[in-house]
């Protein structure tokens, strides 16, 4: 039988509150939650709810309940990473240093390879996809309207490399790619500082050029990490100041 909109609302809410809690750090691996009865009060929910929050949190790794011991969050290496919702509670809690260079490896690997498919495989209606977010990039006004262009921008190149399995991890680390652009942008002087590195991808991908379209979103990816590291470094400095 279906559950009414209303208890799905309200265990979606806690099963937010408590993931986002377990994975800023606030509650600690090994950690074992407040009994059922405490952690429903405290919330201000139905023990009913509170059950259902605590098998989704389960079934994405973050917890183990045990009888006589109660939910036990786990360590991160059992935790599902790309899952929609880990991935936007790492985001939340603005990305560690670490997180975001692991992104950066992940992109290194599969960002390049989409290109160069894309430009072997893509249709005229998926470079005029590509086209399309460019020209939003380029008529950004706001450093969110071109994090959003970004982001389509990437997603476009993607689903013309015509690989299935590509376009759906993308869409499983959108929202954690989304929070990389903004970082980077915002980091540096001119948030459309990397727009001539998607220039030179758009081209490759017009003209077929599958080596160079590679080449050419390894360098803006690379780019786009040295910015960091220079606003990292930036900020070291400050601190020691």
């Amino acid at each position: 039988m279906r559950k009414p909109n209303a208890v799905r609302n309200l265990y979606g809410h806690v099963m937010q509150e408590i993931g986002q809690r377990i994975v800023s750090g606030k509650v600690r691996p090994g950690e074992v939650l407040p009994r059922e009865e405490t952690l429903a009060e405290n919330l201000q929910v139905s023990r009913t709810a509170l059950r259902e929050a605590m098998k989704v949190l389960s079934a994405k790794g973050l917890i183990e309940s045990r009888a006589g011991v109660g939910a036990r969050v786990l360590e991160e290496r059992f935790w599902n990473q790309l899952d929609a919702d880990v991935l936007t509670w790492r985001c939340a809690s603005m990305p560690t240093d670490d997180f975001v260079d692991k992104l950066v490896e992940m992109r290194e690997i599969i960002e390049p390879a989409a290109a160069a498919a894309a430009a072997r495989r893509r249709t005229a209606e998926q470079l005029a996809d590509i086209e399309t977010a460019y020209k939003a990039m380029d008529a950004a006004q706001t450093l969110d309207a071109w994090a959003e262009a970004d982001l389509q921008f990437h997603d476009a190149v993607l689903q013309a490399a015509g690989n299935e399995l590509m376009s759906s991890l993308f869409s499983v680390v959108e929202s954690a790619l989304g929070t990389f652009f903004v970082l980077s942008a915002r980091t540096a002087s001119n948030f459309k500082y990397s727009l001539p590195h998607h220039q030179k991808v758009l081209e490759a991908i017009r003209r077929k050029q599958p080596d160079v379209a590679r080449k050419a979103m390894l360098a803006m990816i690379a780019d786009s990490q040295s910015n960091l590291q220079r606003n990292r470094s930036r900020a070291r400095k400050k601190a020691h100041a």
